[in-house]
C-alpha cells in the first residue's frame, strides 16, 4: 500500500546522466499511474542523504523528478506524496530540505507543505547529537507542518554502532535503545514512527535452470528456507507491535503473508479481553474499576481505545466486533477517550 521510488542505497551511485534519465523516467511513470488511477494509496521518493558528498546529487534528482512530474500532470501531485530523507545526522539537513521544497512549491504554485517529508533515523547522531541531546525533535521542528513520520533504519544504525553483520537484527538491544528514544522524543507530536525491515528473504536457495527441475531434496531445502525466513519475519513484526511500532518496511512480496498474519494475530488474540475491559470501563463512566486481575485507569482507557482504532484501521476486526464494546461509530471517530466520556455525561 505504501511505496517509495528508491534513489538511495538500493539504487546505488550511478553516473549523473544515468541518474538524471532515471529520475525523468520514474516521474513519467508516476504521472501515468496518476492519470490511470493505478498508483498505490501512498507513494513517494527516497532520495540520497544530504551529506556534504551527496547533497547536490540528491537535490538534483529530487528537482528533476518533481519538475518532470508536475509538467506531465499539469500541476498535480499524488495526494499524499512523500520525500524520504535518509541518514539524517543533524537538524540542518532537514531544514535544507524544507527550504528546497518551499522554493519548489512557490515556483510551481502549490499549496505550502503539499509535499510531505519522512526522516530515516539510521545514524547514532540522530539519536544522541553532538551536544549530548536528542536531536530528533529539532529535526521534526525544522520541517514545520511537513514531517509526517520517522523510520528506523536497522542495518545502517547497527553498522554505525560497530555491530557485525551476523548480529545485525531488528531485535538487537542497540535497536531497542534507539527506538525507545524515538518514541519518547516524538510522543504527542503526531509524527508516526516505523520500524525497520527483516533482511532475510523468504526465497529458496535452489532455483531450477532451463529444462532442469529441482530434485525432491532441493525442493525440501527451499521450503525449509522459506519457513525459516517467515518465522523470523513474523517474530520481528510481532515484536514491533508489542513495542508500539505499528508500521514497518517489507523488502519482498513473500513477506506480506507473515506481515498480515502477525498484525491480525496481534489484534485478534487480545480482542476478547480488550472488549470486556473497555466495555466494563465505559459502563463505570471512567471510575477506576477492576477487570479480572487488571486494574484500569483513565490512561488505560485511552490505550484500549487506541487498540480498537488500530485494529479496525488495519482490517483485523470488523465494525460489528468493535461495536461489542458498546461504543458507537461516532464515538470511535472522536479518537478520544475523554471526549467520549464527556459526551456520555451530558
Amino acid at each position: 500500500e505504501d511505496f517509495r521510488i528508491d534513489f538511495e542505497d538500493g539504487y546505488g551511485n550511478r553516473p549523473d546522466a544515468e541518474e538524471d534519465g532515471h529520475a525523468v523516467a520514474a516521474a513519467e511513470e508516476v504521472a501515468k499511474g496518476l492519470a490511470e488511477g493505478t498508483l498505490p494509496p501512498f507513494i513517494g521518493i527516497r532520495i540520497k542523504t544530504f551529506s556534504n558528498e551527496l547533497s547536490l546529487r540528491s537535490a538534483r534528482t529530487l528537482d528533476i523528478f518533481l519538475t518532470t512530474l508536475i509538467r506531465a500532470t499539469k500541476g498535480k501531485l499524488p495526494d499524499p506524496f512523500y520525500v524520504t530523507l535518509p541518514k539524517v545526522v543533524h537538524p540542518g539537513q532537514a531544514a535544507a530540505l524544507h527550504k528546497l521544497l518551499n522554493t519548489f512549491e512557490k515556483r510551481k504554485k502549490l499549496k505550502p507543505n503539499t509535499i510531505k517529508v519522512e526522516l530515516m533515523i539510521e545514524t547514532p547522531q540522530s539519536i544522541i547529537g553532538f551536544d549530548g541531546g536528542a536531536p530528533l525533535r529539532a529535526m521534526v521542528d525544522a520541517l514545520p507542518g511537513r514531517c509526517t513520520s520517522a523510520h528506523f533504519g536497522t542495518y545502517d544504525y547497527t553498522a554505525s554502532c560497530g555491530i557485525t553483520a551476523a548480529h545485525q537484527s531488528m531485535d538487537h538491544r542497540s535497536c531497542d535503545f534507539a527506538k525507545h528514544i524515538m518514541q519518547v522524543t516524538l510522543a504527542g507530536t503526531g509524527v508516526n514512527i516505523s520500524d525497520g525491515a527483516t533482511n532475510v528473504m523468504p526465497v529458496g536457495p535452489n532455483r531450477p535452470s532451463d529444462g532442469v527441475f529441482n530434485t525432491a531434496e532441493q525442493d525440501r531445502e527451499n521450503a525449509e528456507a522459506v519457513h525459516r525466513a517467515w518465522k523470523l519475519h513474523y517474530g520481528h513484526a510481532t515484536g514491533s507491535l508489542v513495542n508500539g511500532f505499528y508500521q514497518g518496511w517489507d523488502l519482498h512480496p513473500a513477506q506480506l503473508p507473515t506481515r498480515y498474519a502477525a498484525v491480525y494475530a496481534f489484534f485478534l488474540g487480545g480482542l476478547p479481553l480488550a472488549t470486556a475491559r473497555l466495555k466494563n470501563f465505559m459502563e463505570k463512566a471512567a471510575r477506576a474499576t477492576l477487570a479480572g486481575d487488571v486494574f484500569d485507569d483513565a490512561a488505560t482507557g485511552q490505550g484500549l481505545l487506541n487498540y480498537f482504532l488500530r485494529a479496525r484501521n488495519c482490517g483485523a476486526i470488523t465494525q460489528d466486533e468493535a461495536a461489542a464494546t458498546g461504543l458507537t461509530p461516532a464515538e470511535f471517530a472522536s479518537r478520544s477517550f475523554l471526549k467520549i466520556l464527556e459526551g456520555r455525561r451530558r
